[in-house]
């Protein structure tokens, strides 16, 4: 017996020795994909300051923040920011004009009225258009939504902002559209149960009881929309016309910071001059720009975040 129990004890020890040190290399593994993730974010930024650095020495920050004009490939050169930020902004504002109140709406009907049999129908249709290429958005806009506009608008230029902002917006839709149906079906069912109970009926709920117990979580869907839509390059570098004018006026041409880096990063100019490093300069302002769209989304989320 006491032979039996000695041979078993090393087996034991041998066994919760391996499971420690398969922990400790999960452990590892996770702490290096975690690490991983913030060290590219630091370096991604690193990389675009010190390049930046490069442009601002010949270029004044304050010409590049308060100029009007953006014209590094004529003679006379300007190189302000301005023009390619009301370009992103306009776009992005058009966008958000068609995706968030389409993408709440189809929220709250999966969420609160469609049944099951639904629900598991349209969900996966809305990811489908999400994973359609941005270049065909980009061609759908110049080629379909923007004559359908000029129906309406006879004065409509062949390449303007509204058009594939509209296009943006319809991108983004799946995205606002499912994270706020997670959000919103993660609301106890009891806080649903005690509305009914009290008279209310399922759009009231809905309305009054679901969307404020959701709200950190539709932010957080708002937030990733407008994140989407500033970083969209292929349809306003398409269907926007590429030309930078500072006006927000959605009915005019315009190009965005991703357009602008699109078409500088594939042309012609030369590596290592003042227009190439000019495209690490915008860069770091949109890295910047989605850095405080999403701390406002954090504070916003913090602020009515509900636990339950």
């Amino acid at each position: 017996m006491n032979t039996t129990s000695a041979a078993i004890r090393p087996d034991r020890f041998a066994h919760r020795a391996l499971r420690h040190w398969g922990e400790r290399l999960i452990e590892s593994a996770l702490f290096v994909a975690a690490f991983s993730a913030v060290a590219v974010t630091v370096s991604i930024i690193g990389i675009l300051t010190y390049e930046s650095l490069t442009f601002f020495r010949h270029v004044p920050i304050k010409d590049f923040l308060t100029d009007t004009q953006w014209t590094i490939m004529f003679s006379d050169k300007h190189y302000g920011i301005a023009p390619l930020l009301a370009g992103t902004l306009t776009t992005t504002g058009v966008a958000l004009l068609l995706a968030v109140p389409v993408g709440t709406v189809t929220a709250i009907y999966l969420s609160e009225f469609a049944g099951h049999r639904t629900r598991e129908i349209v969900k996966p249709v809305l990811e489908l258009l999400a994973g359609i290429p941005t270049v065909v958005f980009g061609y759908f806009a110049l080629l379909m939504v923007t004559p359908a506009l000029q129906w309406f608008m006879p004065d409509l230029p062949g390449f303007n902002m509204l058009g594939p902002g509209l296009v943006i917006g319809i991108m983004i839709i799946p995205y606002v559209s499912s994270v706020a149906e997670d959000a919103m079906r993660a609301v106890p069912m009891h806080m649903r149960e005690g509305s009914y109970a009290m008279g209310a009926t399922r759009l009231q709920t809905a309305l009054k009881v679901v969307m404020p117990a959701a709200t950190s979580g539709v932010v957080a869907a708002y937030i990733l929309g407008i994140s989407r839509a500033v970083g969209e390059t292929m349809v306003v570098a398409v269907a926007a016309g590429q030309q930078p004018n500072f006006t927000f006026d959605p009915r005019e041409s315009g190009a965005t910071i991703t357009a602008y880096i699109v078409q500088v990063a594939l042309g012609d100019l030369p590596h290592g001059s003042l227009e190439y490093q000019s495209i690490f300069a915008v860069g770091l302002v949109l890295v910047l720009l989605t850095l405080f769209f999403n701390v406002l989304g954090h504070l916003v989320r913090k602020r009515f975040r509900e636990a339950y």
